[in-house]
């Protein structure tokens, strides 16, 4: 596969990105993490992209990239981005709706 899951998350405990990591070792989904806490880079993509430090946020990256593969979907102004499948990235998703992402862009079958 030439895409690769990034989850750009903390170094301390959020239960988000721990039920995250619960899925993704369930269904053997290999990934590569990001912490925001000690990365301002990352830390300044995920408030672009959420507008808030909103962990996890799970992206399609192609291999090697700390990037979406594709510009995710437009959130409306001032909503939260919680659990809301934005093609190339989700955030803070409940176990069903990360497996359900996962799905679609054929990591788990």
């Amino acid at each position: 596969m030439k895409k690769e899951l990034v989850m750009y998350s903390r170094s301390y405990g959020c239960p988000f990105v721990q039920s995250a990591k619960r899925v993704l070792e369930r269904h053997q989904v290999p990934f590569r993490e990001i912490l925001i806490n000690q990365d301002p880079a990352a830390k300044s993509r995920v408030l672009e992209w959420t507008s808030f430090e909103s962990v996890p946020t799970i992206i399609v990256a192609d291999k090697g990239r700390d990037l979406p593969f594709e510009p995710p979907s437009p959130l409306p102004a001032g909503s939260s981005p919680r659990g809301v499948d934005r093609g190339s990235m989700i955030t803070e998703p409940s176990e069903e709706q990360l497996a359900d992402w996962l799905r679609g862009h054929g990591f788990i079958a």
